[in-house]
């Protein structure tokens, strides 16, 4: 499936300014059709501002405010973290205050950039000395990448694609890891040609590829793990043995690499934090190992997991930060390696919100009490992990507190895959009718990227962070 590129603040400018553009090959200016409630430049720029009067007053109001300063200052002050929501994935302040004022066209994604700045700033306290490196292919938005790289962020990317998107904003290729181990050797040698140093590895071949393509540069294998308590586990298509990985180790350093150390992935939204002991424990074991064979591994990769709040609870970023670091100085005491984590969801799944509209709610038959209710967005078009039905998410809708009833939620596709929860209880008011907006939390991670470039003839889910 082609995966749909989002946009930042200046490309649905650009978008809206050239529906009054000069088309190629034409000799007079013309105008493009305008989509229904589709925000003009004048529309975004003012909804910004309100955006910000509205962040500004709340701050005034608790004592808390300062002199305003411009998101895109360079050199921002990392001592003050952005205020945040008492309640977790919800919709924030300024989501709501842009979703009604600019009324964009839906599906629409709006993430909070102060929600993603304060994630970032409260696991990098808990997860210290570990250096954060983004999952960027979590939401690769120019807005977060700049973000995240202002407050000396690192990043983990996936592709040349995902290199080009870092590099592009500014990002120094040092602060990058290709963190895919299944990669082309041009995509390598075009990485390393770019100045990318750190990369992963899971077989001998990946190894062969890397002492060819990227010489002397610093590699570090990724273990195979079960990923048990994660809601989006990773199967086997990635890792090795514990076994391989001592071996890979050591022919890499005959290979003339920088044999540092392993990874893992303990599973994507990951809410049992004893899993973290438990490889945690394995993979001290294995360093003993590799360091009586004469190789003394330097970094441990954490990999990510790090969870956001669907239906169900889970730690706030920062305690489940300290529980993971708290697991490493168990098991490592005194003779910790240099520390590195991938974040992607746990940073951006609850800053985002999608706003759809409910297109129809039917029954199939006359005597059903369990309603059908379809929305304007599916699973190809951003809700790609409500496939099992394992991401779980929160609804808000206008008529809330009213009397509920049975629903199976579905997209619009004419694709009969396209059912969203139809195992999972889930309940909507009996008011819901045709044209009701629907609000689906913590959407901000895995949505976009998901997204596919026209299934069906319907249009890439639109982004906007503020």
């Amino acid at each position: 499936m082609l995966l749909a590129p989002q946009g930042g603040r200046s490309a649905r400018i650009r978008s809206a300014q050239l529906r009054n553009t000069q088309l190629p090959n034409t000799g007079a200016p013309q105008k493009l059709p305008t989509p229904a409630n589709e925000p003009s430049v004048a529309d975004i720029l003012r909804a910004e501002a309100a955006c910000a009067d509205v962040t500004q007053a709340g701050l005034t109001q608790t004592g808390l405010a300062g002199p305003r300063r411009s998101r895109r200052r360079r050199g921002a002050d990392l001592s003050v973290v952005p205020p945040q929501p008492s309640d977790r994935g919800i919709v924030t302040p300024r989501i709501a205050e842009f979703l009604d004022r600019v009324q964009p066209q839906t599906p629409c994604l709006v993430v909070d950039l102060d929600v993603v700045e304060g994630n970032y700033r409260g696991l990098a306290a808990a997860l210290d000395p570990a250096e954060l490196y983004y999952a960027v292919k979590a939401n690769p938005a120019p807005e977060i990448l700049r973000l995240l790289a202002r407050h000396n962020g690192r990043f983990d990317v996936a592709s040349r694609g995902e290199i080009d998107q870092c590099l592009d904003v500014g990002i120094p290729a040092d602060r990058l890891s290709f963190g895919n181990p299944i990669k082309k050797q041009s995509d390598i040698a075009y990485a390393f040609g770019r100045g990318v140093r750190l990369f992963a590895f899971d077989s001998e071949g990946e190894l062969e590829k890397l002492a060819v393509a990227a010489p002397g540069a610093t590699v570090f294998c990724r273990l195979l793990v079960d990923g048990a308590g994660a809601e989006w586990p990773l199967s086997r298509k990635f890792g090795c043995s514990f076994a391989m990985a001592k071996a890979l180790l050591l022919r890499a350093r005959a290979l003339g690499l920088d044999a540092a150390g392993v990874s893992f992935h303990i599973g994507s939204q990951q809410t049992d934090l004893s899993q973290w002991d438990k490889v945690l424990g394995q993979i001290a074991q294995l360093y003993r190992e590799l360091e009586a064979a004469g190789l003394k591994p330097t970094l441990l990769n954490l990999g990510g997991g790090f969870p956001a709040r669907y239906q169900k609870e889970v730690p706030s970023i920062g305690d489940y930060g300290r529980g993971v670091i708290e697991a490493v100085r168990r098991n490592f005491g005194d003779e910790m390696p240099r520390l590195i984590a991938e974040p992607g969801r746990g940073l951006v799944g609850e800053a985002g919100v999608i706003e759809s509209e409910v297109v129809l709610v039917s029954v199939k038959d006359a005597a059903d009490a369990q309603r059908w209710v379809y929305l304007d967005i599916g699973k190809f078009s951003g809700l790609a992990e409500t496939m099992d039905e394992a991401i779980k998410y929160r609804l808000k809708t206008p008529h809330d507190g009213g009397v509920t009833g049975p629903v199976v939620l579905a997209g619009p596709s004419c694709d009969s895959a396209d059912i969203l929860y139809e195992k999972t209880a889930y309940e909507l008011p009996l008011a819901l009718k045709p044209g009701d907006k629907i609000r689906i939390l913590a959407c901000g991670a895995y949505t976009t990227t998901y997204s596919s470039v026209g299934f069906n003839g319907f249009a890439p889910l639109k982004a906007y962070c503020i």
